[in-house]
């Protein structure tokens, strides 16, 4: 015997590669347009829920719609069951009516019916059937419509086996045969599959008690026409119904939007009147409620207008009192500062008093100088006629000469000034004039408050800003202050000697230079703990700075939250040395 050598393993089938190619291509495609499905449904839902929020009028009409669709459906359903309950009404009433006379007819042809053979009993049945059909045929037979008759001969404990009929004698329900033969008259809906498909039968049976033998007649009515009468009616509700849902929709939709038109127009016309444009009316047509809204609405539009023109006038009568008050005191304050030149000069010849005063007269004249050159500043920064001269120059050198300027008061203050620059280049787009006046006011500020302790100006640089911090571990701020410091001539404690001979100005000028290079100067402050003055400016003019992508936080990052000490359980008194050292120690926290 040879064995066999082993088959090959078949060659695969070349065609299938692009058959497998083509069903991973087409699955893909599939994927592609159910995810563009799925991003087209949630952007319309997305877009309704939107309309939903922002349209008055969209809301009001489906909200009528869904209430009117559910009126709608109630008066429908009651519609088509109080329809359809009278078409069975009459259609049972009838067809007992008619059965009723049919069993007379029948129990006539079957006079004498008994001990008869099987199929002499049913060929008597026929003969029945025949009469009941003709007598049916006649215009006055028929009150219930076509029928199809049955008779049967039965008895309540007869198996079905025995019982001797003619007709569909098998469409007759069998709970209904039960009732009939129990010697009652009864109907029932029954469905009979027929072969060309269900149909409805009302079927009415009666005992026949006028023959010997027990008899049942029972005449099956189908529902034909009856039920084509519903599904007319359901079919004329359903489009009355989507006629009537879409005529309340356009008619709501009308309705409400002469109501919205005017709202919407009323909205416009405060937008307008809220962006400047204090002539901005509404038009009033009619006596209705509309009209007196837009009547109300013009009358306090033109009390507001006249208000505000009020005030602009009053505040530039005051910004322009201020001005000619600082022009018109120049003059006379040039002459009274030769004056006092001229006596400071000549201080040594006077008697030590009048040599006093002659320097307490100079140092006054020179805040009073000081004085009007700001008051000078800030009404033409309130008037809006100032202009940023913005060149590109580096920050760091800006903060050094500021640094600079204020290391004199500082000694005398006994207060140290530390300066932190980064190491790349800090250029932006500032007015150096102006910075370098923020700079300085700023650090005669903190020297003012630091209660000789070091002042840290600190400057931070990203891509959009530069920051830049002036802190101190001075008295600090009280809640609630970190807003006022920038009101003019508001001090916290109106009993602090200034060190710096400041005019109560320089913080409120500092803060309108930081809005006109379009930045920002916060304050933040906590009583013992000192206070903390950034300054905010954008790189460039046309680049807008947020105070959350600021280089350096405020609060400062020195700065820890004070632990809050919870009250002691027990009270433990302290040793009489502790209470002698602690009695001349008085704490006193002065604010600025």
């Amino acid at each position: 015997m040879t064995a066999e050598a082993p088959a090959e393993p078949p060659e695969p089938d070349t065609p299938r590669a692009p058959e497998a190619g083509r069903l991973r291509v087409s699955a893909r495609a599939t994927a592609r347009l159910v995810r563009r499905a799925v991003v087209s449904a949630r952007r319309r839902a997305v877009g309704l829920n939107d309309l939903w929020r922002h349209s008055l009028q969209f809301r009001v009409t489906i909200s009528t719609l869904a209430l009117s669709s559910a009126v709608v459906f109630v008066l429908g359903m009651v519609l088509q069951n109080q329809i359809t309950e009278r078409l069975l009404d009459t259609k049972r009433h009838a067809a007992i009516e008619q059965t009723q006379n049919l069993a007379d007819t029948a129990a006539r042809e079957l006079v004498g019916v008994g001990g008869e053979s099987a199929d002499a009993l049913h060929t008597r049945l026929e003969n029945a059937l025949k009469k009941i059909s003709t007598t049916s045929a006649s215009p006055a037979g028929s009150t219930a419509g076509t029928f199809e008759p049955v008779l049967a001969s039965a008895a309540p404990d007869q198996s079905d086996k025995d019982t001797v009929f003619a007709g569909p004698f098998n469409s007759v329900p069998v709970g209904l045969r039960q009732f009939v033969e129990g010697n009652h008259l009864a109907r029932s809906e029954h469905t009979v599959d027929t072969g060309s498909g269900p149909t409805t039968y009302l079927i009415v049976g009666t005992p026949l008690n006028s023959v010997a033998t027990p008899l049942q007649l029972y005449l099956l009515f189908p529902l034909t026409s009856e039920q084509n009468t519903v599904s007319t009616v359901q079919n004329t509700l359903l489009v009355g119904g989507l006629v009537l849902l879409i005529l309340l929709a356009g008619i709501t939709n009308l309705v409400v939007r002469q109501v919205v038109r005017p709202v919407r127009e009323a909205a416009a016309a405060a937008e307008q009147f809220a962006g400047g444009d204090l002539d901005q009316r509404l038009a009033a047509v009619g006596e209705d409620d509309l009209a007196k809204l837009a009547v109300s609405y013009n009358g306090m539009a033109a009390s507001i207008q006249g208000q505000i023109r009020q005030l602009e006038e009053f505040g530039g009568l005051q910004r322009r009192f201020t001005s000619d008050v600082s022009h018109e005191l120049r003059t006379p304050l040039t002459t009274v500062r030769m004056a006092a030149d001229v006596l400071h000069a000549s201080r040594e010849q006077f008697p030590a008093g009048l040599a006093r005063s002659t320097e307490l007269l100079v140092d006054e004249l020179d805040r009073f100088e000081a004085l009007l050159g700001d008051l000078l500043e800030i009404s033409r920064l309130d008037a809006g006629v100032e202009e940023l001269s913005a060149e590109l120059i580096d920050v760091r050198p800006i903060a050094t000469r500021a640094v600079e300027q204020v290391r004199v008061i500082a000694g005398t203050a006994g207060s140290t000034v530390e300066l932190v620059l980064p190491e790349q280049d800090a250029a932006a787009e500032v007015d150096a004039r102006r910075v370098e006046r923020i700079l300085r006011n700023l650090l005669a500020n903190a020297v003012d408050h630091s209660e000789g302790k070091p002042v840290v100006l600190t400057v931070g640089v990203n891509e959009t800003a530069v920051a830049i911090t002036v802190r101190d571990h001075g008295v600090g701020l009280r809640a609630g202050e970190a807003d006022l410091v920038f009101n003019r001539f508001w001090r916290a404690d109106p009993s602090r000697n200034r060190r710096t001979g400041g005019t109560g100005l320089g913080l409120a000028i500092s803060q309108e230079d930081a809005r006109l290079h379009g930045g920002a100067l916060e304050a933040w402050g906590e009583p013992g703990y000192g206070a903390c003055f950034r300054l905010l400016l954008p790189r460039r003019q046309d680049v807008p700075v947020v105070a959350a992508e600021s280089p350096l936080p405020l609060p400062p990052r020195d700065h820890v939250p004070p632990v809050p000490v919870l009250p002691a359980v027990l009270e433990v008194q302290p040793a009489p040395e502790a209470i002698l050292a602690d009695s001349g120690a008085d704490r006193e926290e002065v604010g600025r």
